[in-house]
């Protein structure tokens, strides 16, 4: 059983005089991800859809199009206690900590409340207990933050802080949403080292989105590529990093150093080009204009997701036989 599943999930943004277009930040999107303990990027360039996508799975934007499920149900759908269930499961990270927490109020005062809301904890001393856990997992103590507001913490040590918050009702799944682009490169390793740990201790699921696929590669065990609201491909990492088939994943690639040297691909990062609207508003193959490949039939009709190889799929028509 899938933990997540996206069907053919679209969401629409309108632009012109008074609104009167519309583009598909995100069109027709397909997404599975599995029950057992992964990390699944979801990567591509700066306004392709991606945190659109990240806000769909965490219930705070609605799709116009097709529907998302979690734990089988349609998320829009949940009630009552299924709902506190799905809030206390499904935790976000964003890119930005000093967005995660109320700039007036003391960190450990948040995580407190955190505490009891999502666990239902009333007991003074499993609540400190649960909170001091929380920040031993990423290299804090409870002192360390006591009395303090954000601006007192530097911005990887409230990254850290609001990591810490996101794993205090044991999630399933986290979502993390550029949580390192922020960062300075000497600080993103660690960030990225808990999101490791959290997978492996805490038997959690996490979908890092990321503009940045050196940091996709250092991390995840499978990604899906995004370009202009779409997924053109999408696999095990390795696979996808060993034999990219989609001309728009093989041209990221390229700006990438030697892939053998994994451990230091956090250090480099993809700069990508400007957005074209034109591009999502493309009927056949959204990489058409840019593909050095294209024919009149990628202009014409979108290409169809095929398995290309195991665990290796791919929405490109090179690839269909």
């Amino acid at each position: 059983m899938y933990i997540y599943e996206v069907k053919n999930a679209s969401k629409y943004f309108e632009y012109g005089i008074l609104g009167s277009f519309k583009f598909p930040a995100v069109d027709d999107v397909n997404i599975t991800i599995d029950e057992k303990p992964s990390i699944y990027a979801i990567a591509g360039e700066s306004g392709c859809g991606k945190t659109t996508l990240a806000k769909m799975f965490l219930r705070i934007l609605k799709a116009d199009r097709g529907t998302i499920l979690y734990r089988g149900k349609n998320i829009w759908k949940l009630s009552g206690d299924a709902l506190k269930n799905f809030y206390k499961e499904v935790q976000p990270v964003f890119q930005d900590p000093y967005d995660t927490f109320n700039p007036h109020e003391n960190v450990d005062n948040y995580l407190i409340k955190t505490a009891k809301n999502l666990l239902g904890l009333n007991d003074e001393k499993e609540v400190r207990k649960r909170v001091q856990d929380v920040l031993d997992f990423v290299g804090l103590s409870y002192d360390t933050i006591k009395g303090k507001k954000p601006r007192e913490f530097s911005g990887g040590q409230l990254q850290r802080v609001a990591l810490a918050r996101s794993i205090i009702p044991n999630p399933k799944v986290l979502i993390a949403d550029e949580p390192v682009s922020m960062l300075d490169a000497s600080l993103r390793i660690n960030i990225l080292n808990f999101f490791r740990d959290i997978k492996n201790k805490e038997k959690s699921i996490i979908i890092y989105i990321t503009h940045d696929l050196a940091t996709s590669y250092y991390l995840s065990d499978y990604i899906f590529i995004m370009y202009r609201g779409s997924i053109v491909e999408h696999g095990a990492i390795q696979s996808i990093v060993d034999n990219p088939l989609h001309p728009y994943t093989q041209t990221l690639l390229k700006a990438l150093p030697d892939y053998r040297k994994r451990d230091e691909w956090f250090k480099e990062e993809f700069k990508p080009p400007g957005i074209e609207l034109e591009e999502f508003l493309i009927k056949g193959c959204k990489y058409a204009n840019q593909c050095p490949h294209a024919s009149e039939r990628c202009f014409k009709n979108r290409p169809h997701e095929i398995e290309a190889e195991k665990e290796h799929y791919v929405a490109c028509w090179l690839a269909v036989k």
